[in-house]
């Protein structure tokens, strides 16, 4: 049975018990940040089962893909592990429990995958008598075959929230497959006795004290390796010999020209390379990018372990692009997210594969010089701070240079590579200023928030409102006032001021009362829901329990709004421009201008630039309506709307829409209209690192200024060239054409003169031992002129020693050459010029026919020219 039927039947099973098929979620957890990757069936239902979140339906199958990283040396050199999996399961919230999923389990296992009952083996929680009744009086599983196991491998439980005992299914793969033990059984760690089901029964909460209470509403979570039950039931020994990677394992083995099956090192190359790829070609689909840190790092170091392997076995050229295109071959109609940016990952996977390359050569070459050293000393271990240098200087990841290392019988320092990092980060913390007492400022704002509860913001509604202080700190003490002159924080009960966040910047205002006057330049949320203003005292004296009128400095909230409602139509106009790939990873949101960072794998081209450009206008024109409304996050993700991530959202969200262009998750403050945006003008694009590029824009009255500018340069261009604006262009293009036939003039005219000074060089060659040498003052620009004529004069005297020494503004250029026959001689180019040079108070070296150097000292040209002559003489003496 294929892996394709086996998936197929495992959902259709489960769709005829009344159970909601959920296509997988992403790699990347949504809203988690708790955790990397979606490492099991259960991660996308955690909000169900901990009860932050009520589940549409009651019961749900799945097959998820899953993505995990603790055994990634392991991979290939054993049956069964992997980093990426596809994960059979099926999930009841609060509906049915042990009796149907233990029943249902037994029932597929059985009759549908049709595995021989005498081969199941049965594992249960040590004092779960529950499941055991299930499984050996209602199922019919001998009790020899069930077996009870403890608390670490049969229960399963994440800290304070919902847990339960778990059952697994086994089968006896046959005694040729195991240790040979006597005491061999379910749990051994051979390959006799293979888990292919795991069912959790979700059954108690347990408390901060650690007590078990029994739940009202329980659940079960299963979870079915599809890998493993492939090779089971395509009679193969290894996960790797089944339909879902022997496709993948024999076309890679066609590129690398190593089949498998003919060599343990070159079947262990193509398994970690198909396992690897699997897991990069996944998670860039769903939106990974390689990088230096977090998920990125891990996708960057799969994606260089495999390259690696690939090199291992004489492959050079990039060629895991490739690889990436049959898998998603093999698995785009299971999962259409993989067709639909199969150009997207390619790219990607391509572009990190060549930037590696460079990497490889020059890191491997300095490794090896390491590993050289090491063994000359008698070392059996690389020290950490070399390895740190590969890593922190080359982007050699440690666990390459661990296993590189480990090819030639070498440890690594991995606790001396540490303290290096540690090194690193120290320099980096010390380097940044950090304010005197801003943990103690924390430690008062949470005061504050404990005492006063959460800030009320009006801003959304209003730009003027009424507030009472509450609390005020002044150099970093909370104090009742504060008079004229004075910095101060403060903190009302509500405020119309925008805090700092979402990349958008806080707004400025005035609080005033009286005589009092305070100006608000900075508005921050330091601990989630209280709104802190930090400001002033102009004039007054305030206090503690005052009420005050605040307000918004409107010119500026609006110059804000016109950029942040203009990232969105720029989020979506990159989208359309580049691919569904490019999503958010930061922004600033400035009066002045905004910034936008997004995930692409390549420089924008001119017209890419131009027609985002368009979009974003065009959208603006539109005079779109901005609507503004809360609703629940899965509500919002129904209706389309993109969630920023990393973002934490509750289940309570604002979603932003422009038109029928734009819908986004965003807790900023935008226009009503997209037309108020005025003009949208992008200013330029970059790189930020890999696969991350940023664009800067401008609108409305910034917008106009850099049209000004604009202008006034032209202006100013069209004065110097004598042309009116329209004709600017034209005028430049003449002069930059005449400038090159000038050049053109001028080039030949310095090789007439070379060739002239070359005939002039010629008359002053002597005889030295039976050899031509040249040893002279010339006139050169550069040090390229300077060989340049080296070589004119090397043709004409066939062979010689020539040395010649050019004045270069403070500097002398030094460039010495023996013909090649000259050489056995004992003539060497890189001494001869290396001693030459020391006269003038230089150095410099080469290679025994052709070298060049420097020197400072201009006025003993005539002496070093002496020394080379002498030089050369000696040379011949002792040869």
């Amino acid at each position: 049975m294929s892996g394709k039927e086996i998936r197929e039947r495992f959902l259709q099973f489960f769709a005829s018990r009344q159970h909601e098929i959920y296509p997988s979620a992403s790699l990347i957890p949504v809203n988690d940040p708790s955790i990397l990757w979606t490492a099991a069936g259960m991660v996308p239902f955690k909000p169900y089962f901990t009860g932050a979140a009520i589940p549409p339906v009651r019961r749900i199958t799945t097959c998820q893909k899953c993505l995990r990283t603790p055994d990634i040396e392991s991979v290939g050199k054993t049956a069964r592990h992997h980093t990426f999996f596809e994960m059979l399961g099926n999930f009841s919230f609060g509906d049915y429990f042990k009796q149907e999923a233990i029943g249902w389990a037994w029932e597929f296992v059985t009759r549908h995958l049709e595995l021989p009952e005498d081969k199941l083996w049965i594992t249960i929680y040590l004092d779960d008598d529950e499941a055991f009744d299930i499984w050996h009086h209602q199922v019919g599983v001998p009790a020899e075959r069930i077996v009870r196991m403890g608390k670490d491998t049969n229960f399963w439980e994440i800290g304070v929230g919902p847990c339960g005992p778990c059952s697994e299914i086994y089968i006896d793969l046959g005694e040729e497959r195991g240790c040979g033990s006597p005491e061999c059984g379910v749990g051994c760690d051979c390959d006799r006795f293979l888990e292919i089901w795991n069912l959790v029964f979700i059954q108690f909460f347990r408390d901060e004290q650690g007590n078990y209470t029994p739940l009202e509403n329980k659940g079960i979570d299963t979870g079915m390796g599809l890998e493993r039950v492939a090779s089971v039931l395509q009679g193969v020994a290894s996960n790797f010999d089944t339909d879902l990677f022997r496709e993948i394992m024999d076309f890679t083995a066609g590129i690398l020209g190593v089949p498998y099956g003919t060599s343990s090192r070159g079947d262990l190359a193509l398994k970690v390379i198909a396992d690897h790829c699997r897991a990069v070609t996944f998670a860039v689909a769903d939106g990974a990018l390689p990088s230096n840190e977090g998920r990125g790092y891990v996708l960057r170091r799969l994606l260089r372990r495999a390259v690696r392997f690939g090199r291992l076995l004489g492959y050079q050229e990039p060629f895991l692009y490739r690889v990436a295109g049959a898998i998603i071959d093999q698995m785009g109609e299971v999962y259409p997210e993989l067709v639909a940016h199969r150009e997207h990952v390619t790219r990607v996977v391509r572009t990190e594969e060549e930037r590696f390359g460079e990497t490889l050569a020059q890191g491997t070459e300095i490794l090896n010089k390491m590993i050289a050293g090491a063994r000359a000393e008698g070392r059996t271990v690389l020290s950490g701070p070399d390895a740190f240098r590969l890593y922190d200087t080359y982007g050699f990841p440690l666990e390459l240079t661990r296993e590189m290392a480990a090819e030639q019988g070498l440890d690594v320092d991995e606790s001396g590579f540490a303290a290096a990092m540690e090194e690193q980060r120290q320099r980096a913390r010390s380097a940044r200023q950090e304010t005197e007492y801003i943990s103690e400022l924390d430690t008062l704002f949470r005061e504050a928030r404990d005492t006063y509860g959460e800030t009320n913001f009006v801003g959304y509604q209003t730009l003027r409102a009424e507030g009472k202080v509450l609390f005020l700190v002044k150099e970093g003490q909370r104090a009742d006032r504060a008079a004229a002159g004075e910095d101060v924080y403060l903190v009302l009960d509500q405020t119309p001021c925008y805090a700092e966040s979402g990349g958008q910047v806080a707004d400025h205002a005035v609080l005033e009362a009286g005589e009092v006057r305070v100006e608000v330049t900075e508005v921050t949320r330091p601990v989630e829901g209280l709104i802190v203003h930090k400001g002033k005292v102009k004039s007054g004296l305030i206090k503690e329990g005052d009420a005050v009128q605040v307000t918004v400095d409107a010119a500026r909230r609006a110059a804000v709004a016109r950029n942040h409602s203009a990232t969105h139509l720029l989020h979506r106009a990159l989208k359309e421009v580049l691919g569904e790939h490019v999503n958010q990873a930061g922004s600033l949101v400035e009066p002045e201008r905004l910034r936008f960072d997004f995930t692409h794998y390549a420089a924008l081209t001119p017209q890419e630039m131009r027609r985002i450009e368009e979009l974003v206008n065009r959208a603006i024109l539109a005079d779109l309506p901005v609507e503004v409304l809360e609703t629940g996050l899965e509500e919002a993700r129904a209706m389309g709307a993109v969630a920023l991530f990393g973002e934490k959202y509750g289940q309570t969200v604002r979603v932003v829409k422009m038109g029928d262009y734009s819908i986004e998750l965003c807790g900023g403050t935008h226009l009503q209209r997209t037309s108020q945006a005025g003009l949208f003008k992008l200013l330029g694009e970059s790189s930020i690192g890999a696969g991350l590029r940023r664009v800067e824009a401008v609108t409305g009255a910034g917008a106009l200024h850099y049209l000004y500018e604009k202008e006034a340069q032209l202006e100013s261009i069209g004065r110097l060239v004598k042309a009116a604006a329209h004709d600017v262009v034209q005028r430049v293009e003449n002069l930059v054409r005449a400038h090159q036939e000038l050049e053109k003039e001028t080039e030949t005219l310095r090789a007439r003169l070379a060739r002239l000074e070359v005939q002039e060089l010629l008359s002053q060659v002597q005889e030295v031992g039976g050899v031509k040498l040249l040893a002279a003052r010339a006139t050169a620009a550069d040090m390229d002129s300077l060989r340049a004529m080296v070589d004119l004069l090397r043709d004409r005297l066939g062979s010689a020693v020539i040395v010649l020494a050019a004045p270069a503004g403070e500097r002398v250029n030094l460039v010495a050459a023996v013909t090649k026959d000259l050489t056995g001689r004992g003539l060497h180019a890189g001494k001869l010029v290396k001693e030459v040079a020391a006269v003038l108070g230089g150095g410099g070296g080469g290679k025994p026919e052709m070298a060049q150097a420097g020197g400072k000292d201009l006025s003993r040209i005539n002496e070093a020219l002496d020394k080379a002559r002498r030089l050369v003489g000696e040379q011949l003496k002792t040869a």
